[in-house]
């Protein structure tokens, strides 16, 4: 027995540091802390999107940080934009972990890609994916014809996507082909994304059971000694989201124009052409990034026409129905978005629409009102004007009137006097016809 125990004793010295290593590499690993970029996505994906995630991820390189975290909400956006963000995220180094969240945010449309692409992929309960079906001018359905050509241009894109990150490719299919949506309890069930997290921190937990590779080695943590650097967007950044806003570019457009009509209208002015030049050189510079149409630009121009050859030409409120008819459809034809980017909100064109008509009904009021007063140049304007006697023989003389001295005359038999106050009748020429003031005949009476 004391033989059998010492060799016991001995197998065990010899098999423990092997025994203990890898316990102890573990540990190490488990002890480490991890540097962690967090990015917040909460518009529609476009060039600015496009932008902030390249600066982030250069910054991320930069700094060392082991993960970036991405919190994301959107409805969808531009193609190319799209693309380019998969791209960039499948060519990183840097470990990327999109989380959709919090409840009632959703991964839409282009965001299906962004999700498909990430490393790791997680979901708060009461959000969704899906709907990545290729969409037309508006948001409206596209001709079957084009939509298959996009969608095997997209599913080829989608395909070594979903293959790499190893998700449910089947499902993935269907958002793009059925516009397949599913809850985030649902998504995880079928493989679609890896987790169900509450928050961002008990999704880096997850992470951190799961195991992240960094620098070729697994490191295993806990939210708790993962540092999160909060990425802060620039000044150019929340510039650009602004002007890329449909909306915002829509009414920089229109009232560029409304400027400069003003300013030409009224030269001398300078604010509206100034401000008018402004608005149209930053709507332009909008309208050259997102996907208009040409017929959608040329139609609202074409109304806009119309409306100012109202003032000009006699059309009883033809020109201007027209006018307003060919906003309207410009305005609904303007965007031309594949995968589900925001298009311009009917009340937003309607209320255009409208104030632009209420505008030219008053600019014609004004126009109208002035065409029927009484001219405020010339001799008419001397008409009902009073002045007084300068000097004066039987029924003609020299009057003054708004300081100016002008021969008059009167059909009254009524003996004027230096001093006496008269009105300006009618103008003949050069000569005044004068009628006698009230007040000299009270005078007269005293």
């Amino acid at each position: 027995m004391r033989q059998v125990r010492c060799i016991l004793v001995m197998i065990t010295m010899v098999y423990l540091p092997f025994l203990v290593s890898p316990c102890t590499g573990t540990a190490a690993e488990t002890d480490a802390n991890i540097a962690c970029l967090y990015l917040e996505i909460e518009a529609s994906i476009s060039p600015a999107q496009e932008e902030l995630l390249t600066k982030c991820l250069r910054q991320g390189t930069e700094t060392g940080a082991q993960l970036l975290l991405i919190r994301l909400d959107t409805p969808g956006g531009l193609g190319s934009s799209m693309r380019t963000m998969v791209t960039t995220m499948l060519n990183t180094p840097l470990p990327i972990a999109i989380w959709v969240g919090p409840a009632g945010a959703r991964a839409a449309s282009a965001g299906v890609f962004l999700v498909a692409a990430s490393t790791f992929a997680a979901m708060a309960p009461q959000t969704s994916i899906g709907a990545a079906s290729p969409v037309g001018m508006s948001g409206k359905d596209i001709s079957e014809t084009m939509a298959k050509k996009i969608q095997n241009d997209i599913l080829s894109l989608l395909r070594g996507v979903v293959i790499a990150r190893d998700r449910n490719l089947e499902w993935y299919k269907k958002a793009v082909t059925e516009s397949a949506s599913i809850t985030a309890e649902d998504a995880v069930q079928k493989l679609v994304v890896e987790f169900l997290s509450p928050s961002k921190e008990d999704f880096l937990d997850q992470i951190g059971i799961r195991g992240l590779m960094v620098q070729g080695k697994i490191h295993h943590f806990s939210s708790a000694q993962v540092q999160i650097t909060p990425y802060e967007p620039d000044f150019k950044y929340k510039l650009l989201a602004w002007l890329l806003n449909p909306s915002i570019a829509y009414f920089l457009f229109l009232g560029g124009i409304a400027g400069l009509f003003f300013e030409l209208s009224n030269p001398g002015a300078i604010f509206p052409g100034v401000f008018g030049a402004l608005c149209l050189l930053l709507g332009m510079y909008a309208l050259s990034i997102l996907p208009t149409t040409p017929a959608g630009i040329l139609l609202i121009l074409l109304g806009l026409i119309l409306l100012v050859i109202e003032l000009k030409v006699v059309s009883y409120g033809l020109l201007t129905v027209a006018g307003i008819a060919s906003l309207v459809c410009g305005s609904l034809i303007l965007f031309d978005f594949e995968y589900g980017f925001t298009a311009l909100p009917l009340r937003i064109i309607l209320g255009t629409a409208a104030g632009v008509c209420v505008l030219f009904l008053a600019v014609l009021f004004l126009v109208a009102k002035a065409q029927t007063r009484p001219r405020a140049m010339g001799l008419e304007a001397l008409i009902n004007q009073t002045g007084e006697i300068l000097s004066w023989q039987k029924q003609r003389g020299t009057i003054k009137v708004r300081g100016e001295r002008w021969n008059a005359r009167t059909q009254d038999t009524v003996n004027f006097h230096p001093g006496d106050k008269i009105r300006v009748a009618r103008a003949d020429g050069l000569i005044l016809d004068i009628e006698e003031q009230a007040a000299n005949t009270k005078k007269r009476i005293i």
